[in-house]
């Protein structure tokens, strides 16, 4: 019997391999060493047909609770493989500061390195580019920072 959680987990790790999502966590890590925000990654096979990449983006980030830190500073990268779509979906505190024109440039910097096939590192830059902005509008407080939010990558269906 076909099972479509099957292909898609097998076309999700063609995307991302355990070193790949190694390496974004540790770059999720090393970007939130200088700040309190948050930053997130979720990866799944398609977006439901309702819905842009921009909307899933937001769903993903209120279901997974990333509309709760403190400080409003939360951060998905988010990426609908089959769909070949991606979204950055920021918090009220970080949007305020960044605005719209940071998340557009980042996500065209990571759709150029996903047209040469550079999933990780496209991914690996933005969450740099995005860490060095939160760093500048929320730094790292080593007495009243915690880590809010997990740091693994998120899988969906």
């Amino acid at each position: 019997m076909w099972n479509p959680l099957s292909l898609f987990k097998s076309h999700a790790d063609k995307l991302l391999s355990a070193s790949d999502k190694q390496l974004l966590v540790q770059a999720i890590q090393a970007a939130e060493k200088n700040t309190s925000g948050e930053i997130r990654v979720y990866v799944e096979s398609r977006i439901p047909k309702n819905m842009d990449a921009l909307q899933r983006a937001a769903e993903k980030f209120t279901k997974h609770k990333m509309n709760t830190t403190h400080e409003k500073n939360g951060v998905l990268v988010y990426v609908a493989v089959k769909d070949k779509k991606l979204a950055i979906y920021g918090d009220q505190g970080i949007h305020e500061k960044v605005g719209d024109a940071f998340w557009n440039a980042q996500v065209q910097d990571m759709m150029a390195h996903f047209k040469n096939a550079n999933y990780v590192q496209g991914m690996v830059q933005v969450i740099d580019s995005i860490g060095k902005a939160l760093s500048n509008h929320f730094p790292y407080d080593r007495i009243t920072d915690d880590n809010e939010l997990s740091d693994e990558i998120m899988i969906g269906k």
